[in-house]
């Protein structure tokens, strides 16, 4: 007995030996995963065959394109906000940055490219950067730039993406009264393009647009990256919602007389899910799985997907269908299925005009769909029967006589030598009249008792075909996917008896043209944490369908729960919500400061010594005694930018016994800062500097041990600097991989 309690302890030894090397193979190794992603081979012979065959470039363009795919992707990044800071913005990085870049240089030998400006861009808002993370470690200047755009990425005023996928929501041309529809929307930044285009003309102090964004995606964990990245943008006009984006329920809204009516969208960018082989330079990692049957598979639910937004979109709206991929069975096959099937209902539109400067060949009007073993097919009676569930009759091209009537040369693709970038797909849709399955008559009570898949009216007999086909050939039916993911808190609209509104109206000086019933709360029982603010719009749609849709995030914070003694109201005014109801807030709890002021207010970000209201020139420090009591105030600044273009902004700030200081992230300092032409050098450390002034430290430090005492002070705070180096650079990597989506 005892022998086997041995042998069993010794198993379990073993195990747990086994158990934690394998926790150890499983820790994720920055350094090492940087010198895998740049080991990879970056070549595949099935792709170069594949490609051949479809003949997505003339022959001799073809060198030219691999080889820049397998070239590491420049970096790219737009000026986000409305167009007086973004314009300030642009002064700051070209008159600042870009010379100091462009003066300082790196060490001889290196490859110093300028700046290039996106031409196809708007306003200029938009710039690409070649520059590697050796020359970043090289150069002061280079690292400067690296840290500013990192920074001022995390306060949404700065956006890094992929230049290519800048390209659908500029081509959808969005209003701020339009309803827009953005189906599969992580990682977000096309969807916050959409955003910003919504609040274009908002200048500060008015009112929210009336227009909205549902922000759509399958995958529950994605959802919340969505909420991560649209936060940074601070808009009550967008909600998040958890759904299969091909079978999207249907929306209904109150109309003037109370009744409700199906919501038709006025704008819909279908970004579907691709094999995403236009980003191989940056994701190497797709070329030794790349395999033509990843296309062919994934063909039928892009179709869905697209199928599924036109339905959504009212008459005389636009949907633009893109892809990153490379591949026509994923881009303009699915275009002429979809153009086919909807007759004359919908039709391509030409957008090369919206796109000046843009490099890019016209949508292709043959290709050859091919199996997995890359043998391609004329026509669908030439696929043998056991490639006949890869190769389908919806992927092949229209006849030489059909072709002309469908105008897939509209299309525009982006191929990455035109213009150093990634690859990609653009396709614009107008619905001109209704689809042919929405204008037949209703289905009958018999027939009704059947739920429809995608809430509309009955599919065509082709879908329906193709449907059979694939249970055909996938075998029985799959269970009913379940809701997954977290259980969402309650969204808790205040009402008109709200017991808490009178007590902020007071404390806050809100106008009366500002309806509580705009606002909401995450609890149902228990104190409220924050307050959310959205608008009257968004806050009916919600209401109207929160029993169809899985919500995820809606609201801007507005104010934030402070439980300070010396308050009479209990909540504080939280700076995310500050622009969207600054203009309701009465004189009573607002003060208008000068340029210095302003800057001593920013500059004094040391909580436990904020600047003492003496400091303050005397205008200032009787705006801030007149105030009745201490806790939250919206400080005013209007005045010029260090280049000479007018400047308005307001921020939250906290009044105390003696002192008053900015209720504001550090970042959002440094920003205003900036704008404001102030040093900011103080806020910013080189990290690599820093690392190694930190180890020489620790390495003198070690030497003198043997006989003298440590110098605590001393290496304490190199100690502390090389901690927060390694933080932020932690950070830092995470940024990189998750700010180019």
């Amino acid at each position: 007995m005892g022998r086997r309690h041995g042998i069993r302890n010794s198993n379990s030894f073993a195990q747990k030996k086994r158990n934690q090397k394998n926790k150890q193979k499983d820790v994720w190794d920055p350094a090492k995963a940087r010198m895998n992603y740049v080991d990879t081979v970056r070549e595949s012979e099935a792709f170069s065959k594949y490609y051949k065959i479809q003949n997505v470039v003339p022959e001799n363009e073809w060198d030219e394109m691999i080889s820049t795919l397998q070239e590491t992707l420049p970096t790219s990044f737009r000026i986000t906000g409305g167009k007086m800071e973004a314009c300030a913005m642009l002064d700051v990085i070209e008159g600042q940055f870009f010379q100091e870049l462009l003066s300082a240089g790196v060490e001889p030998g290196a490859d110093i490219k300028p700046p290039k400006q996106l031409p196809w861009y708007p306003d200029r808002l938009a710039w690409q950067l070649d520059i590697s993370r050796k020359d970043i470690r090289r150069s002061e200047a280079y690292y400067r730039l690296h840290n500013f755009l990192i920074a001022e990425t995390s306060t949404g005023n700065i956006s890094r993406q992929e230049a290519v996928s800048m390209i659908p929501p500029l081509v959808l041309d969005v209003k701020p009264h339009h309803k827009v529809l953005d189906m599969c929307a992580a990682p977000g930044s096309k969807t916050a393009q959409l955003i910003e285009m919504l609040h274009a003309d908002q200048q500060p102090g008015d009112p929210p647009p009336e227009g909205f964004v549902v922000a759509n995606d399958m995958d529950n964990t994605r959802c919340y990256m969505l909420v991560h990245q649209l936060k940074r943008l601070s808009s009550p006009c967008v909600v998040i919602v958890n759904h299969d984006a091909s079978q999207l329920p249907s929306m209904q809204m109150p109309a003037a007389d109370g009744t409700l009516s199906p919501i038709k969208f006025d704008r819909i960018l279908c970004d579907v899910p691709c094999t995403g082989d236009g980003t191989l330079r940056k994701n190497p990692d797709i070329w030794p799985k790349w395999n033509a049957a990843n296309g062919n598979n994934l063909h039928g639910i892009q179709y869905r997907v697209a199928r599924r937004g036109l339905e959504l979109l009212t008459v005389g709206g636009r949907m633009v269908y893109s892809t990153c991929s490379l591949n026509p069975i994923e881009n303009e096959a699915v275009i002429h299925r979809i153009l086919k099937e909807c007759e004359d209902a919908v039709e391509l539109v030409d957008i090369s005009a919206s796109l000046p400067g843009l490099k890019y060949k016209p949508g292709m009007t043959t290709w050859t769909p091919c199996s997995k073993d890359l043998t391609g097919y004329e026509k669908y009676e030439d696929v043998p029967e056991q490639y006949q569930t890869q190769v389908r009759p919806s992927m092949f091209a229209p006849s030489k006589d059909d072709a002309g009537k469908f105008n897939l040369d509209r299309c525009i693709r982006i191929l990455p030598h035109m213009q150093n970038t990634g690859g990609f797909f653009v396709a614009a849709l107008q619905k001109v009249k209704v689809l042919p399955w929405e204008a037949r008559p209703k289905v009958t009570e018999t027939a009704a008792a059947v739920p429809e898949t995608n809430g509309e009216s009955n599919a065509s007999d082709e879908t329906k075909e193709a449907s059979e086909e694939e249970k055909q050939t996938k075998g029985p039916p799959k269970k009913r996917r379940r809701m997954q993911g977290y259980k969402e808190d309650p969204f808790v609209f205040f009402t008109e008896d709200e017991e808490l509104w009178p007590i902020l109206q007071e404390c806050y000086d809100l106008k009366p043209e500002l309806s509580c019933t705009s606002f909401l709360t995450r609890c149902t029982v228990g104190k409220k944490k924050n307050i959310y603010f959205t608008t009257p719009a968004l806050r009916d749609l919600i209401k109207t369908n929160e029993d169809r849709l899985k919500l995820i995030n809606t609201g801007v914070k507005a104010f934030a729960r402070c439980d300070n003694k010396a308050m009479k109201c209990c909540f504080r005014l939280a700076q995310e919500g500050l622009k969207c109801i600054e203009s309701f807030i009465g004189p009573k709890r607002r003060v208008k400061v000068c340029k210095e002021d302003f800057v001593l207010l920013l500059s004094c970000q040391d909580l436990s010594c904020p600047p003492e209201i003496e400091k303050y020139s005397p205008p200032t420090r009787e705006a801030f005694q007149r105030l009745e009591d201490h806790g939250s105030m919206v400080v005013e600044y209007e005045g010029q930018t260090s280049s000479g273009r007018p400047l308005t902004t307001t921020v939250v700030g906290w009044k105390g016994t003696r002192s008053v200081r900015a209720y504001v992230g550090i970042d959002e300092c440094v920003h205003l800062l900036r704008l404001l032409g102030e040093d900011v050098s103080k806020f910013e450390v080189n990290k690599f500097k820093a690392r190694a002034e930190g180890r020489n430290a620790m390495a003198e430090t070690e030497e003198g041990e043997a006989g003298t005492e440590k110098s605590d002070d001393v290496d304490k705070e190199k100690l502390t600097v090389i901690s927060e180096v390694e933080d932020n650079e932690k950070v830092t990597v995470k940024a990189d991989e998750n700010g180019t989506g």
